[in-house]
């Protein structure tokens, strides 16, 4: 089973790739909780060159209450991450496939919740 839902952007930037990323999770209900600059961390902490990665810690509030509820120990699982990295000639945007994350965690309910969430960040990469 495939972890991440993931689309490749041509001849856009980093920049310009966050920007629409954002919004189009926004246009599914996800905000951006947490945010780490992976290429500025490993260069600061390791003197490390690498190309352009970031890691945006999305979330649906409502999905992630509903979560809570059926599995109050599903926060560790979450927010959903979703990376940005430079590819040969443009930008790879991949999301974590929630359907496969909860696949450790034996609630029919939960994996019915992250069928829907897995549809919401599929339209959100689509949307970009």
């Amino acid at each position: 089973m495939a972890y991440t839902i993931t689309r490749t952007l041509d001849g856009i930037t980093l920049e310009e790739a966050d920007k629409r990323t954002r919004a189009a999770l926004s246009g599914k209900g996800f905000g951006v909780l947490t945010e780490i600059d992976v290429q500025a961390t490993m260069k600061k902490k390791l003197d490390a060159d690498m190309a352009g990665y970031r890691i945006l810690g999305a979330c649906n509030p409502d999905m992630a209450f509903e979560a809570i509820k059926m599995e109050p120990r599903v926060g560790a699982m979450l927010p959903c991450n979703v990376i940005l990295r430079e590819v040969h000639g443009g930008i790879e945007i991949s999301a974590i496939d929630p359907v496969a994350s909860m696949q450790a965690i034996e609630n029919p309910e939960l994996h019915a919740v992250a069928g829907q969430v897995r549809d919401m960040l599929e339209e959100a990469l689509e949307a970009i």
